[in-house]
């Protein structure tokens, strides 16, 4: 089996010493660089501004009937089962229905994220864990405060006309569908009015699969939306079931990861989505990246997620 490879880690070897690209600047350079691989075609136009957020988890998964042997727990004993990524993801969109909290916040309250990322050397060493809170604007008229790896900084409002691919206004979250076929050609038409009547193509399926990968790095999306990107996943040609992967904190699940075609940025595989294996709940993420020629592996998980009203307000 090929090394996972992250698909970013070439932009951030590109210039280590700089600071970390912003998630909607690396979605512009990658949607940039995947055109170039292509023949050139009209691209609807996009606007999209540099906003630090959360980071994207960047795994596609399809429908396909690619199946592997997992480990599946019960009550006695593990046993084995044949699961495919289909089945995985519309079990994880069901137990996201089974346990959504609906929730309807204020434009002038924040979205509050405690992520915990864990990394280790991959040739060996010591294990640094740093614990990344952020106080995200609604709807993007206030400065938000964001962590990222530790790194702590203010982030500007937004201006008109400028805004996140996908979104991260409220408001705008709530626009998009929740029926998983359409909610794909939204992401994929990136800001203009959708043409359900265009199918997908394949070239369209690898940025397609970031954006709704994007959705799902989100701690707090309206309601239905989340198991919608679970099901919207699913449909998405290019999937890899991986047995025996860990999350943060050693607990054994099925992974899932994206790989695309060939001359694309996901060649080698992205990071790799990890679900417990017995509700297909969402555990955490493994990926990888690369700072100064060294390589670390990189597990992170949302501990807690809420609506407050201000900066620095814990639930």
């Amino acid at each position: 089996m090929s090394e996972p490879r992250n698909e970013l880690q070439l932009l951030r070897e590109w210039d280590a010493d700089t600071p970390p690209l912003t998630d909607p600047a690396r979605a512009r350079a990658l949607f940039r660089l995947h055109q170039a691989m292509l023949t050139p075609t009209t691209l609807a136009p996009a606007t999209v501004r540099r906003r630090p957020v959360l980071r994207m988890a960047v795994a596609g998964v399809a429908a396909a009937a690619i199946t592997t042997t997992v480990l599946v727990a019960n009550e006695s004993s593990p046993r084995t089962e044949p699961v495919s990524a289909a089945t995985v993801l519309h079990g994880a969109a069901a137990e996201e229905r089974r346990l959504e909290k609906p929730i309807a916040p204020r434009d002038d309250q924040f979205i509050y994220t405690k992520e915990i990322v864990k990394e280790t050397p991959a040739k060996g060493g010591r294990t640094r864990t740093y614990v990344d809170e952020s106080w995200n604007s609604v709807d993007g008229s206030k400065k938000s405060y964001v962590s990222e790896l530790g790194r702590k900084q203010w982030v500007p409002v937004f201006v008109p006309g400028q805004g996140t691919w996908p979104p991260t206004k409220w408001t705008e979250l709530e626009q998009l569908p929740t029926d998983p076929r359409k909610l794909v050609i939204t992401l994929r038409d990136m800001g203009g009015k959708p043409d359900y009547s265009k199918p997908m193509r394949a070239a369209d399926w690898p940025m397609t699969q970031v954006f709704v990968s994007g959705l799902l790095r989100a701690p707090v999306l309206p309601k239905g939306l989340r198991a919608a990107a679970y099901e919207a996943l699913a449909t998405v040609p290019g999937i890899k079931v991986l047995p025996h992967q860990k999350d943060a904190d050693g607990r054994v699940g099925i992974g899932i990861q994206y790989v695309g075609p060939a001359g694309t940025p996901w060649a080698k595989g992205g990071p790799v989505l990890v679900f417990d294996p017995k509700t297909y709940r969402y555990l955490g993420m493994h990926d990888r990246r690369t700072v100064g020629g060294t390589r670390y592996e990189q597990w992170t998980y949302i501990a807690a997620s809420a609506v407050v009203d201000r900066v620095m307000q814990r639930p």
